[in-house]
């Protein structure tokens, strides 16, 4: 559990509802304990969200650039289409919560754990993420290029029709994952792979090679 910002300053928690409308100066969610809040659509430019608890808070279709989110937990919160390019998530921890459809373009993810969550469909295009775990995730078809990974780690996610191209990876690991049909297969250098997984990608990664692969000889 990430920790809490001890001297971050307590805010009323959130409503139910919030305007629609984006925001030059929306402040912080500092502090607050926010259940059921219902968020569709929000917008705020540089909104941060600090030492905060969210459970089962809808923020779907919400456009958030800039986003900060410090030493916070998410549990069961729906994410999905939240388009929040450049945001920076720094000692956060994600739990059953939806992503689909989400956008973290340039984003910079640090100290992150994401359990139980579904990020198919997602963008991490350019994103930084340094010291992150995703483990037990759905991330089919998730948009992957140009990411740039450090000590990251995939532990049981779904990775099918994930496109790698342009990735980095150093210091990371994948175990237990299914990879099929994933994308510039190749871009996984520097990342350390599971026996089991290395055997489903074998065909792929032949294939990106320029190696043939031969059909068995009978006996």
């Amino acid at each position: 559990m990430p920790a809490r910002a001890a001297d971050a300053p307590r805010s009323p928690d959130l409503p139910e509802e919030l305007p629609d409308t984006p925001s030059d100066d929306p402040g912080a969610w500092s502090g607050a304990a926010v259940a059921g809040a219902r968020l569709p659509g929000f917008a705020a430019s540089g909104l941060s969200i600090l030492g905060a608890r969210l459970t089962r808070v809808e923020l779907t279709g919400a456009r958030l650039p800039d986003l900060r989110v410090v030493d916070a937990e998410l549990s069961a919160c729906d994410l999905a289409g939240v388009q929040a390019r450049g945001a920076a998530l720094v000692r956060c921890e994600l739990r059953d919560c939806r992503l689909t459809g989400s956008a973290w373009s340039e984003a910079r993810l640090t100290d992150v754990l994401v359990r139980d969550c579904r990020v198919d469909l997602a963008a991490f295009a350019a994103a930084t993420l340094e010291r992150v775990t995703f483990e037990r995730c759905r991330m089919t078809q998730c948009d992957l290029q140009a990411v740039a990974c450090d000590s990251v780690r995939l532990l049981a996610c779904d990775l099918g029709e994930c496109d790698l191209s342009g990735a980095r990876f150093r210091r990371s690991e994948l175990r237990r994952c299914e990879l099929r049909d994933v994308r510039a297969v190749e871009r996984l250098r520097g990342a350390a792979v599971a026996f089991e997984d290395l055997l489903e990608l074998a065909p792929a990664l032949a294939a990106a090679l320029g190696i043939g692969v031969l059909d068995a000889v009978g006996d």
